[in-house]
């Protein structure tokens, strides 16, 4: 076999071109390491959270703290997957040229949008993900001795409309129950 000497570039599953920091809705799913059952355990369609499940959910609920930027909606933590939504919120500055105050802040001096490798885009999607999952694998690292938590990357869906998010929360508050279902499928 003949190897090349150029570094493997893993193909980005984010879609071309997109601001994922613009505000809108954003459906996210986030795989334990190996789809190993290490969040907790659902018994009578009830998620019962484990120690690494614990602090998957608090720092899920602190994420508005440390990005002003969003809002959360509904999540669920299940054995080996993480579901949830997060809003971006358009910050009404960034759209004008010139704000009330007379800053200059608009959409044409904002910094680019589109991540690049070791250039993470502030308040974005990959950022805040990235961030949760760099937290919770140093909490459960330093705290319960577990590595490795997550598996690379993460899924997202832009949601374009109510009719979609009322579909998908659905989808997430009736995971637990589904669970027999989904486990054969994702493990």
């Amino acid at each position: 076999m003949i190897r090349s000497n150029t570094p493997h570039r893993r193909k980005s599953i984010r879609l071309p071109g997109y601001d994922y920091s613009q505000g809108g809705e954003y459906f996210v799913t986030i795989v334990a390491f190996n789809h190993q059952p290490i969040f907790g355990n659902v018994t009578n369609d009830d998620m019962n959270l484990s120690p690494v499940g614990m602090v998957v959910q608090n720092c899920w609920e602190i994420i508005p703290e440390h990005f002003p930027n969003t809002e959360l909606g509904a999540s669920i933590i299940m054995p080996n997957h993480f579901h949830a939504i997060i809003h971006i919120i358009d910050d009404d500055c960034r759209d004008t040229v010139n704000g009330d105050d007379g800053d200059r802040r608009g959409t044409i001096y904002r910094a680019p949008t589109t991540e690049q490798f070791g250039k993470p885009v502030v308040g974005s999607i990959p950022t805040i993900i990235r961030t949760f999952k760099a937290a919770v694998t140093r909490i459960v690292a330093r705290e319960l001795h577990t590595t490795p938590v997550w598996q690379r990357n993460y899924y997202e869906h832009i949601i374009t409309s109510e009719r979609e998010y009322i579909q998908i929360e659905a989808y997430i508050e009736n995971n637990p129950a589904n669970w027999v279902n989904d486990r054969e499928i994702l493990t």
